[in-house]
């Protein structure tokens, strides 16, 4: 294990096709952003948190809750981008980029994505996978599927259900959980990568790592309730899903 300085960085948007100021949309009494920063704070692998938001509204929030907030620019093409701005003014050596629409965020889950990186520094990208329960996630192309060799480096990512079972084998079929660890200066150079194609076919940022030749560590979450720490906000419709979750666990 080693000292280094490991910073959690939530990316943050008020812009969303779906849901328009996402991050600040109310659950049981909390704004979105507000969860995932509070869960995030209990990573004891984190040194710090922050929120990059490109949005005054977001940044304000997250100051009212006692939170800390970096302003970033608005024309960024991805999260990856906000949070190495983001990164830029941190004394840090290990950045955790963490989905900010994920406001059951188990802290335990960013534990597991960045205790690699502390205990190999040979590793650059760390993420997270977990086993498939579901039946119909392995037909759902918004259920993003990974494979990995032997030593947990990923071979590759998809919408697509692989692998594809050709043949009677039982296997287990993973889905990616997007929290991703990096090296301070791997995710810098990844900024400066042009887009591929893979990663236009798929719609799939981290296959634009891969075919530039960087290896990406996957770990499996052995958390047992990924339906709820690992549940994803898009919709209003996911909002109500939210709410009823926390009722149905007795939370607030």
């Amino acid at each position: 294990m080693t000292g280094q300085r490991t910073a959690g960085i939530i990316p943050a948007r008020y812009a969303s096709t779906r849901l328009p100021g996402k991050p600040l949309s109310m659950i049981a009494g909390k704004p979105m952003i507000q969860r995932v920063y509070e869960n995030c704070v209990r990573a004891s692998v984190l040194d710090s948190v922050c929120v990059a938001t490109d949005d005054a509204r977001i940044a304000e929030a997250v100051r009212d809750f006692g939170g800390t907030a970096v302003m970033t620019r608005a024309d960024h093409p991805s999260g990856t981008d906000r949070v190495a701005e983001a990164a830029r003014g941190l004394d840090a050596a290990i950045i955790v980029n963490i989905q900010g629409d994920q406001p059951f965020i188990d802290p335990a889950m960013i534990e597991e994505a960045v205790r690699p990186m502390l205990e190999n520094p040979a590793l650059e990208i760390a993420t997270l996978m977990y086993r498939i329960a579901n039946e119909a996630d392995l037909h759902d192309p918004g259920v993003v599927k990974v494979v990995v060799d032997h030593s947990g480096r990923a071979l590759y990512f998809s919408r697509s259900l692989i692998p594809f079972p050709r043949e009677k084998i039982v296997h287990g079929v993973f889905e990616h959980v997007g929290t991703y660890v990096y090296r301070a200066a791997t995710l810098q150079r990844l900024t400066q990568l042009a887009p591929t194609t893979l990663e236009r076919v798929e719609c799939l940022e981290q296959l634009r790592w891969l075919e530039h030749g960087l290896r990406i560590h996957v770990a499996e979450s052995r958390i047992d309730a990924m339906e709820f720490s690992g549940f994803s906000v898009d919709t209003p419709e996911d909002l109500q899903r939210a709410e009823r979750m926390l009722r149905e666990r007795g939370l607030d």
